[in-house]
């Protein structure tokens, strides 16, 4: 059984007091966990209203499951409670974990103005023997070079003592938003130090709260630059999927057959093809490379081809409708993919953006969003299930519900552009065509067949 202790230096069987900076989608599923695990959780946010919705033991979203349950739970039991405070937290706390994100400027660069902020205020309550974690995304070198000076210098104690300083380490987030529990019991923890001492430190905290194996690699920079790796290869091999898509089409060939075809193969695992990648890691985290690293040509190509996915969508709208200008046309799902109410780099904005400027008069549904927040992605709201005049129906996420569309609602339907491949088996009328990202409209094979048919009198 374990046995809570204060101060906490890592001993087996052990727990302490852990606070967790930033409690948005990651970070409170992060507090859940440590707290079902025996921990004291302090989870600090910025937003006054958010730390008092914790300290009622209620969430302030609903999208994880379990996460309601697990957080009511820590809360009645004593183990969770919430403040504004990043420095009362971290006086209070043998592990520091900051979970705040870093996103891109308007240049692609990393941009720091919520992370160096809470980096100042943890600073403001280290204490010695206190092991500060970044599980944020960082470029490579981040942990040592940005943050260990920041706090330093803000502290006035030195990084990697854990004699008479804090000590450092970095930890990626391996998880997906909507299963975040699964994935942390599942996949293997990875963490680096700056040092030897920082590294065992942190390895022995996350035996003590995931069931996952702990890998400690041998730097922080190791274990800051494999997260990178890993996020940059899912789009660097999306982007290679959309550029098989682009050929299959020319060709007549579906994607899908070829993909399954080709990974039945253990060597190969091409992803899936669609109308552009979103959230906050795959079309984020390239450019952290991207931006210290520019003889890396492979990530900044992938980033262009799966941008241009919207573009892309557009053109093959115009193909078969002409000029835009005045087209009612529908986008089905706004958020970054289906299930998870998040607009963070959604492909949903600049597909509206791109729509509006041909000059389409662009409505939206998406089954997570409310009339308001549809419109302030530039779009009408759309009912479910009301009839309208739309010329056209992008499907922008894989939503289920998309699959029961009926193209009776839409008596001047002429195409359906299915950005994710979502509802291919949706029974169109034969005066709509149906358009998949490396798909052919399967009607069309019907009717070359037909006319086959007729010209050789219908005989086999």
């Amino acid at each position: 059984m374990t046995q809570f202790v204060h101060p906490w230096r890592g001993d087996p069987e052990t727990v302490g007091t852990v606070a967790v900076i930033g409690m948005g989608k990651i970070g409170l599923p992060l507090a859940a966990q440590y707290a079902g695990h025996g921990w004291h959780v302090i989870g600090v946010d910025v937003q006054p209203w958010v730390v008092e919705t914790l300290n009622r033991g209620r969430v302030h979203f609903a999208e994880e499951p379990t996460l309601a349950e697990r957080i009511a739970e820590a809360h009645a039991a004593g183990r969770f409670r919430a403040t504004t405070s990043h420095a009362e937290a971290t006086r209070d706390a043998d592990v520091v974990v900051i979970i705040v994100p870093v996103m891109l400027s308007d240049t692609k660069e990393p941009d720091y103005r919520y992370i160096d902020p809470a980096t100042t205020a943890v600073a403001g309550g280290l204490h010695q023997g206190v092991l500060v974690l970044y599980e944020t995304t960082l470029p490579v070198g981040d942990t040592r070079d940005r943050f260990g000076p920041m706090l330093e210098a803000a502290s006035g104690l030195a990084a990697g003592d854990p004699e008479a300083g804090f000590l450092l380490a970095f930890s990626p987030e391996r998880v997906y938003s909507g299963r975040v529990f699964h994935d942390l019991d599942t996949y293997p923890k990875l963490v680096g130090g700056v040092d030897a001492a920082s590294g065992a430190r942190a390895a022995a905290f996350y035996r003590s709260v995931v069931p996952a194996e702990v890998w400690q690699l041998s730097t922080a920079e190791a274990a800051e630059f494999a997260k990178l790796a890993e996020t940059t290869y899912r789009d660097v091999n999306i982007a290679l999927a959309n550029q098989f898509a682009e050929y299959a089409e020319r060709m007549g060939v579906d994607i899908q057959e070829v993909i399954r075809g080709s990974n039945s193969q253990p060597f190969s695992h091409i992803h899936q093809p669609g109308i552009g990648v979103g959230g906050h890691c795959i079309p984020v985290y390239p450019h952290f490379l991207i931006s210290r690293a520019p003889e890396l040509t492979l990530p900044a190509l992938s980033r262009q081809v799966n941008d241009g996915q919207v573009g892309a969508a557009v053109a093959a709208l115009e193909r078969e409708l002409g000029p835009l200008e005045g087209t009612p046309v529908l986008v089905l799902g706004l958020t970054y993919r289906e299930d998870v109410k998040e607009l963070a780099y959604t492909r949903a904005i600049p597909l509206i953006d791109r729509l509006s400027f041909h000059g389409a008069r662009v409505s939206a549904y998406d089954p997570l969003l409310t009339d308001e927040e549809v419109a302030r992605t530039g779009a009408a709201p759309w009912h479910w299930g009301d009839r309208a005049p739309f010329r056209a129906v992008v499907v922008q996420t894989g939503a289920r519900q998309f699959r029961s569309l009926d193209p009776a609602w839409f008596p001047d339907l002429a195409v359906v552009f299915d950005g994710r491949n979502a509802v291919r088996d949706l029974a169109l009328p034969e005066r709509v065509a149906y358009v998949g990202v490396g798909v052919p409209d399967p009607r069309a094979a019907r009717r070359v067949r037909r006319t086959a048919a007729a010209g050789s009198g219908g005989r086999r």
